[in-house]
């Protein structure tokens, strides 16, 4: 018995071209249901933005109460009345009863006489403190082109000579602010220093 392969060969080969039709059919198939599912989202989007394009409308102010509100617009307001300011004429004509009882005043204090310990205190600068006068005079011709009054000390601490250049003294806070600014703009560090007087 002879058997022929080619024709067994070809019957295989057909058998398989009917499976690859289906799985071709199935992948068509499904991409139809997804195009589907595309539309149905798409329609779905369009009739909401309907809905709310109609509900935008119903919303709108109708023509009737636009022109109302415009006649009402139109016509003049009543003018403002300006405030009165009664009080400059009735002032002088008003007179004032006083009874010398309750009109009783204390004397003031005597403020001829200044405080003497307010006096006391004055305020000083001390613009630096160096060990060679020269950079004292530099500091001190500083100080002089802002135009302020500076002064040279020399000290002596222990057994070393020290030069200190103050400004002031100041009796009052607000000239010492003011110098103190001055200086603090210039980048020239001072310390205050209050003393009493001598």
């Amino acid at each position: 018995m002879a058997q022929d392969y080619a024709k067994k060969g070809r019957s295989s080969r057909t058998k398989k071209k009917p499976a690859r039709k289906q799985q071709a059919q199935r992948s068509a198939a499904k991409g139809h249901s997804g195009g589907r599912g595309w539309q149905l989202y798409f329609s779905g989007v369009a009739t909401g933005l309907f809905i709310s394009f109609l509900a935008y409308l119903g919303a709108l102010p109708t023509s009737t109460g636009s022109i109302q509100d415009q006649q009402a617009l139109a016509q003049p307001a009543e003018p403002i009345p300006k405030p009165r300011f009664d009080f400059y004429t009735l002032l002088p004509q008003q007179t004032f009863e006083t009874d010398p009882e309750t009109l009783a005043v204390e004397p003031a204090a005597d403020v001829s006489k200044p405080n003497v310990a307010a006096s006391v205190d004055v305020y000083v600068l001390q613009a630096g403190s160096f060990r060679q006068r020269n950079d004292a005079d530099q500091r001190r011709a500083e100080l002089l082109l802002l135009g302020l009054e500076p002064r040279v000390q020399e000290a002596v601490s222990d057994n070393v000579r020290v030069f200190r250049v103050y400004l002031g003294p100041f009796e009052s806070r607000a000239a010492m602010t003011k110098a103190r600014g001055l200086t603090a703009n210039q980048n020239i560090a001072t310390l205050l220093l209050k003393r009493g007087n001598p």
